[in-house]
């Protein structure tokens, strides 16, 4: 039913409008986590035809500098969130297409087997659920599910160090805490463990200049944007819904989630912003 919608929404025109209206003067953040070749290739494909695909350090200089001439016209900032091992298969792609593209990675995850606890087989419960629960109540339901964070498992869910700094001629890496946790819910602590800890580990182990945190699940406290800050970070990405600016706040950067779809007709009307136009009408989250 929903591709229906998608075609019907990318052929009423509406995209189009929003792209020559709406977003010519406004930067707009995709969210993805893990695609497949091949539909990279057709994402990048179109995304550089409709846009201008900037880096995100390019609108960070501009936002500190008020630089509004290193923006150009329908810029567009395409990130990955968590470091998946499928990411690496879209190298191909982003050479042939010289496509900027940003990868938020949980820096103890990366380069070891040990899984992102949102994509373990045998949750018992949404996962809504467990982002309600403070941190170690969280691990604590998670372990009775047969989770547990520091275990190694038989497969990776991570790229490998190798690979990561083999994209990274590429791609602009940056971080996305740890263990990837519901940041609110961990005591001040952890919290602080989560964020400062990731920058130091891919600086020193990786030698990468960190300087943009993507807070996991999208959520955020008045802390962790405090801690963020004290850390070092000149940016941190959100999934809250929405354009940026020159004024934009660059602790509460907004983003639109493509739900990694195959779907060109989904990718068209989510990028345009369309569908999170759509969605706050009804008073319901993107996805």
């Amino acid at each position: 039913m929903n591709k229906i919608i998608f075609k019907i929404l990318r052929f009423s025109g509406l995209p189009w409008l929003f792209r020559q209206i709406i977003q010519n003067n406004k930067v707009t953040i995709l969210m993805f986590h893990e695609v497949s070749k091949e539909t990279a290739e057709q994402t990048f494909s179109y995304l550089h035809k409709k846009y201008n695909l900037i880096n995100l350090n390019d609108f960070i200089n501009a936002i500190v500098n008020n630089d509004k001439t290193k923006i150009p016209k329908k810029a567009l900032i395409i990130t990955f969130d968590d470091g998946l091992l499928q990411n690496y298969e879209m190298l191909p792609i982003i050479k042939k297409y010289k496509t900027p593209v940003t990868l938020f990675l949980c820096s103890s995850i990366i380069n070891t087997n040990r899984h992102y606890w949102y994509k373990h087989q045998g949750l018992s419960k949404p996962l809504a659920y467990y982002k309600t629960l403070p941190n170690q109540k969280r691990l604590s339901e998670l372990a009775k599910d047969g989770f547990i964070q520091d275990k190694e498992y038989g497969k990776p869910h991570a790229m490998s160090k190798n690979q990561i700094i083999d994209m990274s001629q590429f791609v602009n890496m940056q971080a996305h805490t740890k263990f990837h946790p519901c940041l609110p819910m961990c005591g001040d602590d952890v919290a602080k463990e989560e964020i400062y800890g990731a920058k130091q580990f891919l600086e020193k182990e990786y030698g990468f200049h960190i300087n943009a945190i993507a807070y996991p699940n999208g959520d955020y406290s008045e802390r962790d944007i405090s801690l963020t800050k004290e850390a070092g970070y000149q940016c941190a990405i959100t999934v809250d819904g929405g354009y940026n600016t020159l004024n934009s706040d660059l602790f509460h950067l907004k983003r639109f989630s493509t739900n990694d779809t195959a779907d060109i007709n989904e990718l068209i009307v989510k990028s345009s912003g369309l569908w999170y136009f759509l969605k706050s009408l009804a008073g319901k989250k993107q996805n």
